[in-house]
Protein backbone atom coordinates (compact mmCIF):
# COMPACT_ATOMS: atom_id res chain seq x y z
CA UNK A 1 0.00 0.00 0.00
CA UNK A 2 1.50 3.47 -1.20
CA UNK A 3 2.48 5.71 2.07
CA UNK A 4 -0.10 7.91 4.15
CA UNK A 5 0.28 11.26 2.86
CA UNK A 6 -0.63 12.64 6.72
CA UNK A 7 -1.77 16.50 4.51
CA UNK A 8 -4.39 14.89 2.78
CA UNK A 9 -6.12 13.21 5.94
CA UNK A 10 -5.58 16.71 7.23
CA UNK A 11 -7.35 18.65 4.78
CA UNK A 12 -10.25 15.65 4.99
CA UNK A 13 -10.43 16.18 8.71
CA UNK A 14 -10.84 19.68 7.59
CA UNK A 15 -13.41 19.20 5.37
CA UNK A 16 -15.05 16.97 7.21
CA UNK A 17 -15.39 19.08 10.25
CA UNK A 18 -16.46 22.24 8.23
CA UNK A 19 -18.74 20.13 6.24
CA UNK A 20 -18.06 22.28 3.56
CA UNK A 21 -15.12 22.52 0.69
CA UNK A 22 -15.21 26.24 0.63
CA UNK A 23 -14.93 26.74 4.31
CA UNK A 24 -12.49 24.00 4.99
CA UNK A 25 -10.28 26.22 1.95
CA UNK A 26 -10.38 29.30 3.69
CA UNK A 27 -9.07 27.39 7.14
CA UNK A 28 -6.04 25.62 5.32
CA UNK A 29 -4.96 28.68 3.35
CA UNK A 30 -5.90 27.19 -0.16
CA UNK A 31 -7.67 26.98 -3.18
CA UNK A 32 -10.75 25.15 -3.03
CA UNK A 33 -10.00 22.84 -6.26
CA UNK A 34 -6.60 21.99 -4.65
CA UNK A 35 -8.74 20.72 -1.48
CA UNK A 36 -11.21 19.11 -3.75
CA UNK A 37 -8.16 17.36 -5.84
CA UNK A 38 -6.34 16.17 -2.59
CA UNK A 39 -9.69 14.41 -1.13
CA UNK A 40 -10.56 12.32 -4.52
CA UNK A 41 -6.87 11.35 -4.30
CA UNK A 42 -6.97 10.16 -1.02
CA UNK A 43 -10.42 8.33 -1.46
CA UNK A 44 -8.89 6.94 -4.77
CA UNK A 45 -6.13 5.60 -2.71
CA UNK A 46 -7.71 4.15 -0.54
CA UNK A 47 -10.61 2.69 -2.47
CA UNK A 48 -13.36 4.03 -0.64
CA UNK A 49 -15.84 6.97 -1.10
CA UNK A 50 -15.54 8.97 2.17
CA UNK A 51 -17.54 12.03 2.05
CA UNK A 52 -20.88 12.88 0.11
CA UNK A 53 -21.09 15.87 -1.52
CA UNK A 54 -24.07 17.46 -3.36
CA UNK A 55 -25.27 21.09 -3.92
CA UNK A 56 -25.52 22.55 -0.49
CA UNK A 57 -23.33 20.42 1.54
CA UNK A 58 -20.91 17.60 2.06
CA UNK A 59 -21.59 14.79 4.49
CA UNK A 60 -19.02 12.47 5.76
CA UNK A 61 -20.07 8.04 4.99
CA UNK A 62 -19.92 5.63 7.50
CA UNK A 63 -16.37 5.02 6.45
CA UNK A 64 -15.68 8.86 6.30
CA UNK A 65 -17.40 9.50 9.97
CA UNK A 66 -14.69 6.21 11.15
CA UNK A 67 -11.56 8.00 9.84
CA UNK A 68 -12.37 11.40 11.44
CA UNK A 69 -12.85 9.66 14.51
CA UNK A 70 -10.20 7.84 14.25
CA UNK A 71 -7.58 11.05 13.17
CA UNK A 72 -8.58 13.95 15.11
CA UNK A 73 -7.98 12.57 18.24
CA UNK A 74 -4.66 11.84 17.07
CA UNK A 75 -3.93 14.63 14.99
CA UNK A 76 -4.74 16.92 17.94
CA UNK A 77 -2.35 15.22 20.51
CA UNK A 78 0.30 15.64 17.27
CA UNK A 79 -0.26 19.60 17.02
CA UNK A 80 -0.19 19.74 21.04
CA UNK A 81 3.59 17.85 21.10
CA UNK A 82 4.75 20.44 18.54
CA UNK A 83 3.11 23.54 20.00
CA UNK A 84 4.40 22.37 23.19
CA UNK A 85 7.93 22.79 21.70
CA UNK A 86 7.65 26.66 22.27
CA UNK A 87 8.24 26.60 25.89
CA UNK A 88 12.05 26.17 24.34
CA UNK A 89 12.13 29.17 22.77
CA UNK A 90 12.73 32.86 24.50
CA UNK A 91 9.80 34.18 24.06
CA UNK A 92 6.78 32.18 24.16
CA UNK A 93 4.44 32.09 21.03
CA UNK A 94 1.72 30.38 19.60
CA UNK A 95 -1.64 30.63 18.82
CA UNK A 96 -4.49 30.19 21.51
CA UNK A 97 -8.10 30.04 20.11
CA UNK A 98 -10.76 30.64 22.83
CA UNK A 99 -15.05 30.12 22.13
CA UNK A 100 -16.81 32.61 24.58
CA UNK A 101 -20.19 34.68 25.17
CA UNK A 102 -19.81 38.17 24.56
CA UNK A 103 -20.95 38.89 27.92
CA UNK A 104 -17.46 36.90 29.05
CA UNK A 105 -15.49 38.48 26.60
CA UNK A 106 -16.21 42.56 27.82
CA UNK A 107 -16.79 41.89 31.37
CA UNK A 108 -13.83 39.56 32.05
CA UNK A 109 -11.99 37.93 29.36
CA UNK A 110 -10.72 41.60 27.21
CA UNK A 111 -9.74 43.69 30.52
CA UNK A 112 -7.30 40.60 31.34
CA UNK A 113 -5.70 39.62 28.06
CA UNK A 114 -4.91 43.32 26.80
CA UNK A 115 -1.94 43.60 29.06
CA UNK A 116 -0.92 40.23 28.49
CA UNK A 117 -1.03 40.19 24.77
CA UNK A 118 1.43 43.69 25.14
CA UNK A 119 3.54 41.74 27.54
CA UNK A 120 3.84 38.75 24.85
CA UNK A 121 3.16 39.52 21.04
CA UNK A 122 4.15 35.91 20.19
CA UNK A 123 1.31 35.23 21.35
CA UNK A 124 -1.76 34.82 19.17
CA UNK A 125 -5.61 34.78 20.80
CA UNK A 126 -8.40 34.35 18.26
CA UNK A 127 -11.97 34.74 20.15
CA UNK A 128 -14.88 33.38 18.72
CA UNK A 129 -17.84 35.40 20.06
CA UNK A 130 -21.06 33.35 20.20
CA UNK A 131 -23.73 31.82 23.31
CA UNK A 132 -23.21 28.18 21.81
CA UNK A 133 -22.51 25.48 23.69
CA UNK A 134 -18.96 24.08 21.44
CA UNK A 135 -17.51 20.92 21.64
CA UNK A 136 -13.99 22.73 21.46
CA UNK A 137 -12.10 19.22 21.33
CA UNK A 138 -14.20 18.70 18.01
CA UNK A 139 -14.32 21.99 16.76
CA UNK A 140 -10.66 22.40 17.25
CA UNK A 141 -10.76 25.07 20.28
CA UNK A 142 -7.97 25.32 22.28
CA UNK A 143 -10.39 26.62 25.44
CA UNK A 144 -13.81 27.67 26.28
CA UNK A 145 -15.71 30.01 28.49
CA UNK A 146 -18.85 29.16 30.22
CA UNK A 147 -20.68 29.63 33.74
CA UNK A 148 -19.46 27.24 36.14
CA UNK A 149 -22.64 25.25 36.31
CA UNK A 150 -22.77 24.41 32.43
CA UNK A 151 -19.07 23.20 32.26
CA UNK A 152 -18.38 19.11 31.41
CA UNK A 153 -17.07 17.09 34.35
CA UNK A 154 -14.05 15.78 32.40
CA UNK A 155 -12.67 18.90 31.42
CA UNK A 156 -10.22 21.15 33.50
CA UNK A 157 -12.04 24.64 34.83
CA UNK A 158 -10.15 27.45 36.16
CA UNK A 159 -12.25 30.40 37.99
CA UNK A 160 -11.68 33.51 35.74
CA UNK A 161 -14.35 35.69 37.34
CA UNK A 162 -16.80 36.25 40.14
CA UNK A 163 -20.31 35.37 41.14
CA UNK A 164 -22.99 37.33 39.22
CA UNK A 165 -26.39 37.19 38.77
CA UNK A 166 -29.38 37.92 36.35
CA UNK A 167 -31.62 40.68 36.84
CA UNK A 168 -34.97 41.97 35.65
CA UNK A 169 -34.91 46.03 34.66
CA UNK A 170 -37.09 47.74 32.86
CA UNK A 171 -37.55 51.91 31.44
CA UNK A 172 -39.45 53.69 33.77
CA UNK A 173 -41.46 54.87 31.19
CA UNK A 174 -42.66 51.28 30.53
CA UNK A 175 -43.34 50.20 34.38
CA UNK A 176 -45.27 53.20 34.94
CA UNK A 177 -47.77 52.63 31.97
CA UNK A 178 -47.80 48.48 32.31
CA UNK A 179 -47.10 48.11 36.34
CA UNK A 180 -44.33 47.10 38.41
CA UNK A 181 -43.90 42.47 38.47
CA UNK A 182 -44.46 41.49 42.56
CA UNK A 183 -43.81 37.86 41.11
CA UNK A 184 -42.41 36.23 38.49
CA UNK A 185 -45.37 35.07 37.50
CA UNK A 186 -46.60 38.46 36.87
CA UNK A 187 -43.96 38.65 33.99
CA UNK A 188 -46.34 36.07 31.67
CA UNK A 189 -48.72 39.65 31.50
CA UNK A 190 -45.83 42.15 30.51
CA UNK A 191 -43.92 42.66 27.31
CA UNK A 192 -40.34 40.76 27.84
CA UNK A 193 -36.92 40.71 25.76
CA UNK A 194 -36.54 36.83 24.70
CA UNK A 195 -33.34 35.26 24.42
CA UNK A 196 -32.87 32.80 21.51
CA UNK A 197 -30.73 29.55 22.98
CA UNK A 198 -28.65 28.94 19.91
CA UNK A 199 -27.85 24.92 21.16
CA UNK A 200 -31.30 24.52 21.37
CA UNK A 201 -32.48 26.75 19.30
CA UNK A 202 -35.94 27.40 21.67
CA UNK A 203 -36.14 30.42 23.78
CA UNK A 204 -34.40 31.11 27.49
CA UNK A 205 -37.04 30.54 30.50
CA UNK A 206 -36.37 32.95 32.88
CA UNK A 207 -35.07 31.22 35.93
CA UNK A 208 -35.71 32.59 39.66
CA UNK A 209 -35.14 31.61 43.35
CA UNK A 210 -36.39 33.14 46.56
CA UNK A 211 -36.42 31.26 50.01
CA UNK A 212 -35.02 28.13 48.15
CA UNK A 213 -37.74 27.72 45.71
CA UNK A 214 -37.13 28.15 42.21
CA UNK A 215 -39.27 29.09 39.31
CA UNK A 216 -38.60 29.09 35.58
CA UNK A 217 -41.10 31.46 33.65
CA UNK A 218 -41.42 31.20 30.11
CA UNK A 219 -42.31 35.06 28.46
CA UNK A 220 -43.28 36.52 25.32
CA UNK A 221 -42.93 39.74 23.95
CA UNK A 222 -42.36 41.74 20.81
CA UNK A 223 -38.42 41.26 20.25
CA UNK A 224 -36.39 38.72 20.68
CA UNK A 225 -31.90 38.80 20.60
CA UNK A 226 -28.72 36.38 21.34
CA UNK A 227 -27.39 38.89 22.39
CA UNK A 228 -27.00 40.36 25.92
CA UNK A 229 -26.25 43.90 24.95
CA UNK A 230 -28.95 44.66 22.36
CA UNK A 231 -31.40 43.58 25.04
CA UNK A 232 -30.24 46.15 27.06
CA UNK A 233 -30.58 49.03 24.82
CA UNK A 234 -34.79 47.54 23.81
CA UNK A 235 -35.36 47.69 27.85
CA UNK A 236 -33.76 51.02 27.78
CA UNK A 237 -35.74 52.27 25.08
CA UNK A 238 -38.82 51.17 26.29
CA UNK A 239 -39.54 47.74 24.76
CA UNK A 240 -40.56 45.42 27.55
CA UNK A 241 -38.51 43.74 30.56
CA UNK A 242 -35.10 41.94 30.08
CA UNK A 243 -33.27 39.73 32.16
CA UNK A 244 -29.93 40.48 32.00
CA UNK A 245 -26.36 40.31 33.75
CA UNK A 246 -26.50 42.43 36.58
CA UNK A 247 -22.93 44.08 35.75
CA UNK A 248 -24.11 45.01 32.26
CA UNK A 249 -26.82 47.81 33.66
CA UNK A 250 -25.30 49.03 36.32
CA UNK A 251 -24.64 52.37 35.22
CA UNK A 252 -27.93 52.16 33.25
CA UNK A 253 -29.87 51.58 37.19
CA UNK A 254 -27.55 54.37 38.59
CA UNK A 255 -28.44 56.86 35.98
CA UNK A 256 -31.74 55.77 36.29
CA UNK A 257 -32.37 54.66 32.44
CA UNK A 258 -33.29 51.04 34.24
CA UNK A 259 -34.97 49.95 37.07
CA UNK A 260 -34.47 46.98 38.56
CA UNK A 261 -37.91 44.32 39.02
CA UNK A 262 -37.86 41.36 41.19
CA UNK A 263 -34.48 42.03 42.55
CA UNK A 264 -35.09 39.17 45.69
CA UNK A 265 -35.85 36.77 43.14
CA UNK A 266 -32.31 36.98 41.69
CA UNK A 267 -29.90 34.99 44.02
CA UNK A 268 -26.04 35.06 42.97
CA UNK A 269 -24.44 31.69 40.99
CA UNK A 270 -21.12 30.84 40.03
CA UNK A 271 -19.32 33.05 37.46
CA UNK A 272 -17.57 32.50 34.11
CA UNK A 273 -14.70 29.43 34.14
CA UNK A 274 -12.02 28.49 31.69
CA UNK A 275 -12.51 24.76 30.58
CA UNK A 276 -10.12 22.90 28.40
CA UNK A 277 -8.70 19.66 27.92
CA UNK A 278 -5.50 18.25 30.20
CA UNK A 279 -3.26 17.89 27.44
CA UNK A 280 -3.25 21.87 26.60
CA UNK A 281 -1.62 21.99 29.95
CA UNK A 282 2.08 21.66 28.47
CA UNK A 283 1.73 24.45 26.28
CA UNK A 284 3.96 27.66 27.31
CA UNK A 285 1.71 30.36 25.75
CA UNK A 286 -1.75 28.57 26.97
CA UNK A 287 -0.02 28.22 30.61
CA UNK A 288 0.54 32.49 30.38
CA UNK A 289 -2.91 32.94 29.16
CA UNK A 290 -4.93 31.06 32.02
CA UNK A 291 -2.76 32.59 34.44
CA UNK A 292 -3.70 36.19 33.18
CA UNK A 293 -7.66 35.10 33.49
CA UNK A 294 -7.54 33.28 36.35
CA UNK A 295 -9.49 34.89 39.36
CA UNK A 296 -7.67 35.93 42.44
CA UNK A 297 -10.84 38.80 43.82
CA UNK A 298 -13.57 37.62 46.04
CA UNK A 299 -15.51 34.93 44.44
CA UNK A 300 -19.01 36.34 45.91
CA UNK A 301 -20.69 38.39 43.17
CA UNK A 302 -20.78 42.74 43.80
CA UNK A 303 -23.34 44.03 45.96
CA UNK A 304 -26.88 43.87 44.38
CA UNK A 305 -27.89 46.80 42.39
Amino acid sequence: MERTDFNQLTWFQAVAEERSFTKAAARLGVAQSTLSHAIKQLEARMGIRLLTRTTRNVATTVAGERLLQTIAPRMTEIEAEIAALTAFRDKPSGSIRLTLSDHALETVVWPKLKPVLAAYPDISVELLLDNTFRNIVEEGYDAGVRLGESVEKDMIAVRIGPDWRLVAVASPDYLAAHGRPRHPQDLVGHRCINTRQETSGGLYAWEFEKDGKELRVRVSGQLTFNNSYAMVDAAVSGFGIAYVPDSMVETAVASGALEVVLGDWSPPFEGYFLYYPSRRQNLLAFQIIVDALRHRGPVGSAPAI
